[in-house]
């Protein structure tokens, strides 16, 4: 099962989509707004962001920093962003937001600026994973205890957090 957004509202429309072939043009009308839109099935160009069946075992290393993986819980779809070394900004995804790992989500408690992952290296040269809450409204956890507002939290591979309703992993590079 995959989703489709509404260029207009942005709604996400689910489908099937092996009952069509890899090529094929569908075309959906969106029920919140009415828009007529289509798509043609094949390979996404934003391929290492696209909303896939959940696979536990899939990592995303594009830059060589690790990346964390979104596993939202309406119809176990799930995201692989690919971190960088900095400020890595997580929130819900909103057109022009400035947002730089930006979650596709209807998940209402995920703010726009929810929480940060920052990336560096320490002094032996290993990767650092520091993760603080934004502020956001709802709250970051890990190991079901809240941060504090700017609280930071050392974080390594394989560590659940939540934001919201949706929870995250944090996926550590192979290189290390």
């Amino acid at each position: 099962m995959k989703r489709v957004r509404c260029p207009k509202c942005d709604h996400f429309i689910p489908f099937d989509e092996t009952r069509y072939e890899e090529g094929q043009q569908l075309v959906f009308q969106c029920p919140a707004c009415n828009k007529q839109f289509s798509i043609r099935l094949g390979v996404s160009k934003l391929r290492g962001t696209q909303k896939q069946e959940l696979h536990p075992d899939e990592h995303a290393n594009e830059s060589g920093v690790g990346s964390i993986v979104v596993i939202e819980n309406v119809f176990a779809f799930k995201q692989v962003i690919p971190l960088h070394m900095g400020d890595n900004t997580i929130g819900r995804y909103q057109k022009g937001s400035g947002v730089n790992c930006p979650i596709e989500t209807v998940d209402p408690s995920v703010d726009m600026h929810h929480c940060v992952i920052n990336v560096s290296r320490d002094k032996q040269g290993r990767l650092k994973y520091i993760l603080r809450d934004g502020p956001s409204y709802t709250g970051t956890f890990v190991d079901n205890q809240i941060l504090g507002d700017r609280e930071r939290r050392v974080i390594e591979d394989g560590t659940l957090f939540t934001i919201g309703a949706t929870s995250v992993i944090l996926r550590a590079s192979e290189d290390e």
